[in-house]
């Protein structure tokens, strides 16, 4: 979830750059940095945190005349954020900016560096602008050392270079991560940006490259591409990436953003979570997660996940409640506060009584930097990136991955889990942030689907194991954007009670999944269908009982299913609540940040 713009053209680099950085700072705002090449020669600044800091940085500075800028706003994957970690990432005379993920880096740069190389960073990134240089010292010209470079890679990546050896030249690459060149056809101008977003107002025309394009540009080759459109719209839409509300947006965006968030930590060797290498695992014996609403979701999954996994105990409180029960604590317990913003008043409060009573406290959180990050002992960031849409998607899908990371780094501490478990685990993982991609037909089928769901006296969400918190949450979600009364429960707990609401009048979504108690849930289904409530089967399999199937893609995992169910739940609540004709990104009475008790 990183920024990249470019420039080439004859007006203050540093000014334009800066600007549309500040349309990108929503995807991310752990380091910033710039570089410009004017009279052949390179200027570089790079700042920690968010985008007012890189100004002051570079206040003194100013450009004039022809020449090139690129620039970026990171949201940490590979290192820490830092401002060496921070991009352009600089060569010996290459500067370098680049969203999306290297898999093969490590190989690369093991390659470099016995050829003499040193780094700098620990991210990816830095091997790309190496790679360059090493094929420009064989001989290559820079377009042709530029290609090669790019043949060597693998990943996703939406690259810019700017090199002291072509000073008219921005190169760039595109492969699985947005990359749009634009053009002023009035001055000429050419830009670079991630989305459209910083280009409104500036330029006329664009073309939003393909993957797989590789070019180089200057002021006179916009022409030569393909697809050029006219640049139509505001900022507002063009931050929306096409789509009509922020919250669709980041459903759609679920599958690349898990990917950084398992990025550096998941691979087919292992686990890794630098974060936590400081942190004695021996004088821990159990867990307790604490959060608030949909946090407290992911909560609850997160500890089947580690109880099943780590084989350690794990309780779940609810923030807001936890003060007020005079908790018993033991240091032995590794408190765990989970939230999207950091800010949220009594997960903050929860942790400060927990640091009181002497137990070391990890985040799980969205913002670096934030009073629940700066309180604690040890941080995972989530690498979410923002979340606009007040009722929250991508937070929980990437709070559910981390702690199911965490789940496995336990495990694979304490010995439990052998190389081919962590293996399986690992690509368990990749198939799962896959499941998230939001297939079209399947969102069309939810749409259509959903103009039978606007009436009746209320819903269930059901669903068994760690399906449960799952139903909780596709409930809260409805219940947040339609203001139609939802409950979830475990599919089990209908005959104790629940079930005397069941009659025609009442929706029952139920969560069915292939690989884990689907006969349990089967049976606790056809407990509401026999007394005639609707029966809105979540499934990859048929259910001849139920009067609405929505398919999920068959998997051999429950915990694919589970991330593909979660995408489901999330579209069903939007086009719910789209069809009552209500504001989605913000619904009544709700902040995105509960900063008070």
């Amino acid at each position: 979830m990183c920024g990249i713009v470019g420039y080439i053209g004859n007006n203050e680099k540093k000014s334009l750059l800066l600007s549309g950085l500040k349309e990108l700072e929503y995807r991310g705002y752990d380091s910033a940095g710039i570089s410009v090449l004017e009279n052949g020669e390179l200027h570089t600044f790079k700042a920690v945190g968010k985008l007012i800091n890189l100004e002051r940085k570079c206040e003194g500075f100013h450009s004039s005349g022809f020449g090139l800028g690129i620039g970026h706003t990171r949201w940490a994957t590979h290192g820490k954020p830092t401002e060496i970690n921070a991009h352009p990432h600089i060569g010996h005379y290459s500067n370098i900016v680049h969203n999306g993920i290297i898999e093969n880096y490590q190989s690369i740069k093991e390659s470099l560096q016995k050829q003499g190389c040193v780094f700098s960073s620990q991210t990816d990134t830095e091997v790309i602008v190496h790679l360059f240089e090493s094929y420009v010292t064989q001989g290559n010209d820079p377009f042709s050392a530029f290609k090669k470079t790019i043949s060597d890679l693998k990943g996703a990546y939406a690259i810019l270079l700017i090199t002291q050896k072509s000073p008219d030249t921005i190169f760039y690459a595109k492969n699985g991560s947005p990359l749009i060149i634009a053009r002023n056809t009035k001055t000429k101008e050419v830009f670079f940006a991630s989305s459209d977003a910083p280009l409104i107002g500036l330029a006329s025309e664009v073309c939003y490259l393909e993957d797989g394009e590789v070019g180089k540009m200057d002021l006179e080759s916009f022409a030569r591409l393909k697809n050029i459109k006219p640049l139509s719209g505001d900022k507002l839409s063009a931050q929306k990436d096409g789509f009509t509300f922020f919250m669709e947006k980041e459903i759609y965006e679920q599958h690349k953003v898990l990917l950084e968030t398992m990025m550096g930590r998941v691979s087919e060797e292992g686990f890794c979570l630098d974060e936590l290498e400081s942190l004695n695992l021996d004088s821990i014996n159990s867990l307790t997660l604490c959060a608030c609403g949909t946090s407290y979701h992911a909560s609850l999954a997160g500890s089947y996940l580690i109880e099943r996994i780590a084989k350690l105990k794990t309780k779940v409180e609810i923030a807001s409640e936890f003060r007020y029960k005079e908790p018993i604590l033991h240091k032995n317990e590794l408190f765990v506060v989970i939230s999207q913003s950091g800010e949220t008043a009594d997960t903050l409060e929860a942790l400060k009584l927990a640091k009181q009573k002497g137990l070391t406290a990890l985040a799980i959180c969205n913002v670096d930097n934030s009073s629940i990050v700066r309180e604690s002992d040890y941080s995972l960031l989530t690498r979410a990136g923002i979340e606009k849409g007040v009722a929250s998607t991508k937070a929980f899908a990437t709070q559910v991955m981390v702690l199911w990371i965490l789940a496995n780094f336990l495990a694979q501490k304490r010995g439990i889990l052998d190389k081919a478990m962590l293996k399986n685990e690992a690509n368990t993982m990749l198939e799962a942030s896959k499941a998230t991609q939001v297939d079209k037909k399947l969102h069309e089928h939810i749409k259509r689907l959903s103009r039978r769901y606007l009436h009746g006296h209320g819903f269930f969400f059901i669903g068994r194991d760690i399906f449960y918190p799952l139903a909780l949450e596709g409930a809260l979600k409805l219940k947040e954007i339609s203001y139609l009364h939802a409950e979830g429960y475990p599919s089990g707990e209908m005959k104790h009670g629940p079930i005397a609401l069941a009659d025609l009048g009442l929706f029952c979504v139920t969560l069915m999944p292939q690989n884990l108690l689907y006969d349990k849930v089967k049976s606790n289904v056809e407990e509401l269908s026999a007394r005639d409530a609707m029966i809105c089967a979540l499934s990859a399999e048929y259910y001849e009982g139920c009067d609405d199937w929505i398919a999920i893609p068959s998997a051999k995992h429950y915990m694919v299913e589970f991330f593909s169910m979660m995408v489901v739940l999330q579209v069903f609540a939007l086009e719910v609540a789209v069809r009552l004709g209500n504001d989605v990104d913000m619904p009544r009475n709700l902040a995105k940040s509960v900063t008070v008790e």
